[in-house]
């Protein structure tokens, strides 16, 4: 336990969630600037973990030497967790009175839209004697940032994504095989998008292509299906495909659980735990079935990126800006604490170079008063261009009579056959929403 009991104002730092590129680097600006303003910080372990349990040994004092040389390193030297202590009003008054315990004044909480959940909760439960403010982390890019702003650890995760795609993409023209690719986003596609259109690969899959809540593997199996035959008559028997995790938390829970060899498992926000959902494997059997039945064998490897991503050391970038964010984040509460209205507690962001703060309240979605989402916008032109650089069945391939029929025989079937399997295919394609 460390000795707290100097009078000092207080500072704590928490991480929630899963790990992202750079925060260490918003531990370390966090640190130095509120060091520089008088202000002695206090680092909390494992996220909300050991408040919910009334626990608050399970801390730390850091000072400037503890953290100047961590803003290049990947994962956090405070660990961190999905404790949710929005569960009960009885973890929520733990937390605020674990906090009150340890004298802590200002809270930075680092995380993506379920930790800024909760620490909204907690800046309502505390009422103003505690200031908070939250720092957006998260791979997945689901934030709702002003003007299109990246999460921090996004652009990281990208880039290191984006050179594993390259090596399979490499090992898919050496073996002559398709490789199927799950890449972590549970809300959102920006990050599977973002590696299919930096890499090239031949197609990638979000979804939110889909408009419906449900889906079933079947319809994600037609795309790449579809995908696999038009490449062949293109005259490629290999490709790589990228499908966004978040495709599985649009299945049915029922259809799941029903699958050989899975089990459905809910995380403490009650989200399904994807990581033990085998996507890839799911859509690899179901597609080699589908060839089977016209007598191929099709090679396909499968494959899910995604821890490899989140404790990589961050990039220039994503140092940069998270050293704007937590000398930012510093900044804002002390602003906030000068006139004691409370009204900066927020998430800490960037707006035309600016740091800027969004009031809790404004992240909320209206209908489920969770932290609003920002998923991949179909219309935009940045998705229409990787859209239009993919190899997938679009409308055009069924109005060509020519190409109807080779991808009939592709396929072996008459192309009155072809037209009617995947004209709802072709009905998915965002461009042409």
């Amino acid at each position: 336990m460390v000795n707290l009991n100097n009078g000092s104002r207080r500072l704590g730092i928490l991480v929630g969630g899963g790990p992202a590129p750079g925060i260490n680097s918003v531990i370390s600006a966090v640190t130095i600037e509120a060091q520089n303003s008088n202000l002695e910080v206090i680092g909390i372990y494992a996220g909300f973990a050991g408040l919910i349990e009334g626990n608050t040994n399970d801390v730390c004092r850091l000072t400037i030497p503890d953290v100047s040389n961590i803003h290049f390193q990947g994962g956090s030297i405070l660990r961190t967790s999905r404790a949710n202590p929005t569960r009960s009003e009885e973890h929520l008054q733990r937390v605020v009175h674990g906090l009150k315990e340890l004298g802590i004044n200002y809270l930075v909480t680092i995380g993506g839209d379920d930790t800024a959940f909760s620490a909204s909760e907690v800046s309502r439960v505390a009422s103003g004697a505690i200031r908070v403010v939250h720092v957006p982390k998260t791979i997945d890019n689901d934030l709702p940032l002003p003007a299109n702003m990246p999460t921090f650890g996004y652009e990281t995760a990208r880039h290191v994504g984006t050179g594993l795609v390259l090596n399979l993409m490499e090992d898919s023209r050496t073996t002559n095989r398709w490789y199927f690719v799950v890449a972590m986003g549970r809300s959102a596609g920006h990050l599977a998008l973002g590696m299919g259109k930096a890499a090239g690969a031949t197609l990638t899959i979000i979804a939110e292509e889909f408009p419906s809540d449900r889906i079933t593997i079947g319809q994600v199996c037609d795309v790449l299906e579809g995908a696999i035959l038009k490449r062949r008559v293109m005259g490629r028997e290999r490709g790589l495909a990228i499908i966004a995790e978040g495709i599985a938390e649009k299945l049915d829970p029922r259809e799941l659980a029903d699958l050989p060899g899975v089990v459905v498992n809910y995380d403490q926000y009650g989200h399904i735990r994807l990581d033990e959902i085998p996507l890839d494997k799911l859509l690899k059997r179901e597609i080699q079935s589908r060839f089977k039945e016209r007598g191929e064998a099709l090679g396909i490897v499968e494959r899910t990126i995604g821890y490899e991503l989140r404790s990589a050391s961050p990039i220039p970038f994503d140092v940069d800006y998270t050293r704007t964010l937590g000398h930012g984040a510093v900044r804002v509460l002390l602003s906030a604490s000068a006139d004691n209205t409370g009204a900066d507690d927020g998430l800490v962001c960037l707006e035309d170079g600016q740091v800027k703060v969004m009031p809790f309240e404004e992240l909320r979605d209206p209908i489920t008063k969770r932290t609003r989402v920002r998923r991949v916008d179909i219309h935009s032109e940045s998705y229409q261009v990787a859209r239009d650089y993919m190899i997938r069945l679009e409308k055009e391939d069924l109005a060509d009579p020519d190409m109807k029929l080779r991808l009939a025989t592709a396929a072996k079937m008459s192309p009155d056959e072809f037209e009617r399997r995947f004209a709802p295919v072709v009905g998915l394609s965002g461009a042409d929403d």
